[in-house]
C-alpha cells in the first residue's frame, strides 16, 4: 500500500471526525507535508502518532457524559412497636456500621412522622451509590454474606412466625441530570423538629412522564427549588418500583412551619406560574404522594 493512499484516506477520516478548528487543520497539514517527504518520514510519523494521541485524549475527555448517583430506597412496612424496635436496633447497631465500613456514606434513615398512630408504620433507608458497579458490589456482598459477617442479631435470626417486619419495599432510582449527586441538607433545628418531605409523582403514560422529568431539568423546576432554598436531598427517576412510570425527590426543612412557608413561596413564584401552564407540561402527573419523614438519631443527616 502506497504512502499516498494511506495519507489520502487518513486525511479524509480526520476531516470527517476531528478537524473542527482552524488550528487543528493547520497543524494537520503541516504533519501531512512532513509525512510525504521521505527524508522526514521517521520524525513526521512520530509527530503524526503524537497528534493522534492528543486528539483521542481531548475527544475522549470532551465526550464523557457526567455520571450521576444511583439510589436504593428501602421501605420497611411494620405493624407494631416490637417490630419497630427490633428493626431500628438492627439498622443502628449492625446494618449502618457495616455499610460505613464498606465505604458507603451519607445514608439516610427516616421514620414516618405518623408512626405512633399509623397502622402501617414505615422506616425509610436511602443509600447512594456512585455507580452501578458500586451497587452491584454491594448486592453481591449481601448475597455472599461478606457484608454482614457473624450476624447474630434478633432481626436476622427471627423465626418465620415472628418476623421483624411485614414487608420490605425496594425502589431503585437514578439521579436527575440537574442534580447528579445527593446533597446532605444544611439544617440547624434539632432532629426531632426536622421535616424531610419525600414526594412521588406518577405519570399517566411514559411520554407524559418524560415531559415531567424534562420540566424538572430543562424546564427549570430544579433551579426554582434551589433558588427558594428547599434544601433538596435528591431528585430522581425510578428505574425499578411498583408505581411506574414514576419520579421521586426529597426536600428538607427545619420544621413544619418553615416547610409550609417554602411551598407558599413556590406556588406564588412567577417562574412556577409560567412553567406550570406551558402546554408541554400539562397533565404530566396522574398521582402525587407526599410522605413526611423525620431522621432517626443514627441517620447520617
Amino acid at each position: 500500500m502506497s504512502n499516498g493512499f494511506f495519507v489520502c484516506n487518513f486525511k479524509a477520516c480526520l476531516h470527517h471526525s476531528f478537524l473542527r478548528t482552524n488550528l487543528r487543520i493547520h497543524y494537520f497539514k503541516k504533519i501531512i507535508q512532513l509525512f510525504c517527504m521521505k527524508k522526514h518520514f521517521s520524525s513526521s510519523l512520530g509527530l503524526l502518532l503524537s497528534f493522534l494521541f492528543l486528539l483521542n485524549s481531548s475527544f475522549s475527555t470532551a465526550g464523557k457524559i457526567p455520571v450521576g448517583d444511583y439510589y436504593q430506597l428501602s421501605i420497611y412496612h411494620i405493624k407494631n412497636s416490637d417490630q419497630l424496635a427490633v428493626t431500628n436496633a438492627y439498622l443502628k447497631s449492625t446494618y449502618l456500621p457495616a455499610l460505613h465500613k464498606s465505604g458507603l456514606k451519607n445514608i439516610g434513615v427516616f421514620d414516618s412522622i405518623d408512626n405512633d398512630t399509623a397502622i402501617d408504620k414505615k422506616i425509610y433507608v436511602l443509600i447512594p451509590f456512585a455507580s452501578l458497579q458500586k451497587y452491584e458490589s454491594f448486592t453481591s456482598a449481601l448475597t455472599a454474606g461478606t457484608l454482614l459477617q457473624n450476624d447474630t442479631t434478633v432481626y436476622s435470626n427471627a423465626a418465620f412466625n415472628n418476623a421483624p417486619y411485614e414487608r420490605v419495599e425496594i425502589i431503585f432510582l437514578k439521579a436527575f441530570k440537574d442534580m447528579l449527586h445527593l446533597k446532605t441538607p444544611v439544617l440547624t433545628a434539632p432532629r426531632t423538629d426536622r421535616v424531610y418531605e419525600l414526594r412521588s409523582y406518577e405519570g399517566p403514560t411514559d411520554k407524559l412522564y418524560r415531559q415531567k422529568v424534562r420540566m424538572f431539568n430543562e424546564g427549570g423546576e430544579v433551579d426554582l427549588f434551589n433558588r427558594l432554598q428547599f434544601n433538596a436531598v435528591f431528585y430522581s427517576e425510578v428505574l425499578s418500583g411498583s408505581h411506574m412510570p414514576n419520579l421521586m425527590y426529597m426536600t428538607s426543612f427545619n420544621n413544619k412551619t418553615e416547610r409550609d412557608e417554602h411551598w407558599k413561596n413556590f406556588v406564588n413564584d412567577t417562574t412556577w406560574k409560567r412553567i406550570s401552564v406551558l402546554p408541554e407540561y400539562l397533565n404530566t402527573v396522574s398521582k402525587a404522594d407526599i410522605f413526611f419523614l423525620r431522621p432517626t438519631d443514627f441517620s447520617d443527616y
